[in-house]
């Protein structure tokens, strides 16, 4: 697997590679060793996984505080723009964004580090997301930034078709 350092600091693009042969291929999605070496979470307590029906489904901007996760956000079938904003007050990056897109084609996987708000907009139907997740989900703390935030303009591809009430309403980046 290689590591892709993106312009947020902390964020990389992880690609899989493939062991062709003539059954289809296996890749190895995930080891302890590769990422220890790099300085980077490796201690995962939960997988979850999102299924999305409708193209253009958005969801997001997710965060947990006040014990923030990292993720890391792998497309298994079907296609995201993939979005992540730094929300770290100390980063020389707070506030700004940056995008990827995933998808079941590629082998490759999206590493979120701590402090970092993530969400996601589908570009096919039947999207299937995988994550890793290095803290335990607890309601309480599960918090947002709106999705549509003029202050943070993100440039989402498609037009909305399916997003929560929850995330409808959820506060703008300035009254974090």
């Amino acid at each position: 697997m290689t590591f892709q350092e993106l312009l947020l600091p902390g964020a990389f693009l992880i690609t899989f590679e493939k062991h062709v042969d003539e059954r289809g291929y296996f890749a190895r999605t995930f080891c302890k060793n590769e990422f220890e070496k790099r300085g980077l979470c490796s201690d995962f307590k939960q997988d979850s996984l999102s299924f999305n029906a409708k193209e253009g489904t958005v969801r997001g901007m997710h965060f947990q505080r006040p014990v923030p996760e990292v993720k890391i956000v792998q497309c298994l079938k079907g296609k995201i723009f993939d979005v992540i904003v730094d929300i770290r007050k100390e980063s020389a990056t707070y506030g700004k964004w940056l995008s990827v897109i995933l998808s079941g084609e590629e082998l490759q996987a999206l590493y979120i580090p701590a402090g970092f708000a993530h969400g996601f907009q589908t570009l096919e139907d039947n999207t299937l997301l995988q994550y890793k997740i290095s803290e335990y989900y607890v309601a309480g703390t599960a918090q947002g930034i709106r999705w549509n935030d003029p202050l943070l303009n993100v440039t989402w591809p498609r037009a909305v078709s399916c997003i929560s009430s929850r995330d409808v309403s959820l506060p703008c980046f300035a009254d974090l």
